[in-house]
């Protein structure tokens, strides 16, 4: 299709060649390389954090993060009920069971006012996701977290710079975990990062994403702990380092384009937005609408079915966590009533959101999307 508009793509604006070329002909292609140590040393520096631990995806940095914090059989983790799955699948790997916390109407994170009622005396944490980068009500979580001896991680997947009241995410819990998939904020195509505070939860990362080799010492090839193998290729890492050289600017031009999007949409009917959580700096990794059908005219289906043909592309938001039968199947309560989980997984969608996105683009999207209003 002719001038097709995707949901998002990679924005690759700067050393990403150059370095990738150097790891190249280097020979350093595999989880070795100065290209590793670098991007996880610019990627913390980023995040005003004193850990980072590069892996190969978001998920199993969520999983690693547990992993260090002892999660395991028997326990229970809060998350969202309006998240990606692997948010959910991550605590599963450990063998404990995630419980759904429903969205806040506002925000769509989750919802801060409904957490204690779901804590029980096998809970051992709370997972907060950033949803689409708009941080969460750190505050509240971390006042709920110490008051029932809780630990906190991030879901800092979707959230790369942003902030709360002047911290950024990654920054803001126990241990968080970032993706770098290839429509996130800053990519290396697949990869992720696991950032800490903490030298003890920072150094049990690098122990089991590395099969649970010793950290010091001779490489014998006895293992005293099952282990994992997460680690991340400087061919990645020398993407994931041009990508942080030019963070900043990439996160203002995410900004920058929902704002955009916001002038030519906020006032109209029938489409919401989430709000910013208070005190937060949104980097916005995808520009989410809600349509109300009834006062837009047309259902999301329609709109999105009709972007289509105007070669844009939209995608659907996330199915609540209570519907999936692969974590009932496994124990989760699946029981109990979502309603702002199920409005937004019914009539809710993603504009295109790439970073490189034009305003003449998103002019464009927005004048197809206000032709169907009825």
């Amino acid at each position: 299709m002719k001038n097709f508009i995707p949901v998002c793509e990679p924005y690759l604006n700067g050393n990403e060649l150059k370095y990738v070329e150097e790891a190249i002909t280097s020979n350093w292609i595999s989880s070795q390389g100065k290209f590793i140590e670098k991007f996880e040393e610019g990627f913390a520096n980023f995040c005003g954090v004193q850990y980072a631990s590069g892996v190969c995806n978001g998920t199993v940095a969520l999983h690693l993060a547990m992993v260090a914090l002892d999660i395991g059989a028997g326990d229970e983790v809060i998350i969202p009920n309006f998240t990606m799955i692997s948010t959910a699948l991550s605590v599963c790997y450990t063998g404990a069971i995630p419980v759904f916390v429903e969205a806040d109407p506002k925000t769509w994170n989750i919802d801060v006012d409904k957490i204690e009622e779901k804590i029980t005396d096998k809970t051992k944490a709370i997972l907060v996701a950033h949803i689409f980068g708009n941080p969460c009500d750190m505050n509240a979580v971390n006042e709920i977290a110490h008051k029932h001896n809780l630990r906190i991680i991030e879901d800092a997947a979707e959230a790369h710079g942003a902030e709360y009241r002047g911290i950024k995410a990654g920054a803001l819990s126990d241990i968080a975990a970032f993706s770098f998939y290839a429509n996130k904020n800053l990519t290396t195509g697949e990869g992720g990062m696991v950032v800490t505070q903490n030298q003890e939860l920072y150094d049990k990362c690098r122990y089991f994403k590395n099969v649970c080799f010793p950290l010091d010492g001779k490489r014998e090839f006895i293992h005293k702990d099952v282990g994992f193998n997460y680690r991340m290729t400087n061919l990645h890492a020398a993407i994931g380092l041009a990508q942080v050289e030019k963070a900043d600017e990439y996160r203002d031009q995410r900004i920058k384009n929902n704002t955009f999007y916001k002038q030519r949409l906020s006032h109209i009917e029938g489409i919401n937005f989430p709000e910013d959580e208070a005190g937060s700096l949104n980097v916005y990794w995808m520009n989410a609408i809600l349509i109300d059908p009834d006062n837009f005219g047309v259902s999301r289906d329609q709109v999105i079915a009709g972007l289509y043909r105007k070669g844009i592309e939209t995608r659907l938001l996330f199915t609540g966590m209570h519907e999936h039968p692969s974590l009932k199947n496994i124990g989760c309560d699946c029981s109990g009533e979502y309603p702002v989980t199920q409005d937004l997984t019914t009539n809710g969608l993603y504009l295109p959101s790439a970073s490189s996105l034009s305003e003449d683009k998103i002019d464009y999207i927005c004048s197809e999307l206000l032709s169907m209003k009825i």
